[in-house]
């Protein structure tokens, strides 16, 4: 299993059902791996035939991208894995990613510098980085050259 992050094609319709072969093949996640995620995780439940054969929708393919970033990205164990799952999808409706986090934060830290951009520099950062000058009449200490005794 390779440990760069595999995209889902967005070229796909939404609703587009995907066989096990093909999920395995696009996420490069074995077969057998994603037979005992779904014992697993209750969170994966795909759909079935009138065949029981499984097929994934996008969702399913997120949750299984989580999945994968949590126990082999983070180094989580099954059971701390099933809770962070859990609590993403319940608050958040969906599984998050680092890339997301730091995508948004990138956002953020932008509107903030165009933000102090438009406000101009600080009066205060302004005279404080330079010195006071220095008074004309005062004369600077010069240390006498010593004597050395003998």
């Amino acid at each position: 299993m390779s440990n760069e992050h595999p995209v889902i094609p967005s070229d796909h319709a939404p609703n587009r059902r995907y066989s096990i072969g093909e999920v395995s093949e696009l996420l490069k996640v074995p077969q057998h791996l994603l037979r005992q995620w779904e014992e697993r995780f209750s969170q994966l439940r795909p759909k079935r035939t009138r065949t029981n054969r499984r097929y994934y929708v996008r969702e399913d393919m997120d949750i299984i991208l989580r999945i994968k970033t949590l126990l082999h990205g983070e180094h989580m164990k099954v059971k701390g894995a099933r809770k962070r799952l859990t609590y993403e999808i319940t608050t958040e409706g969906k599984p998050t990613y680092r890339l997301e986090h730091r995508e948004l934060l990138d956002r953020v830290a932008a509107e903030a510098q165009a933000i102090l951009a438009a406000l101009g520099p600080d009066p205060e950062t302004v005279t404080a980085a330079a010195p006071p000058p220095e008074p004309e009449n005062v004369e600077r200490f010069q240390p006498r050259p010593s004597r050395l005794r003998r």
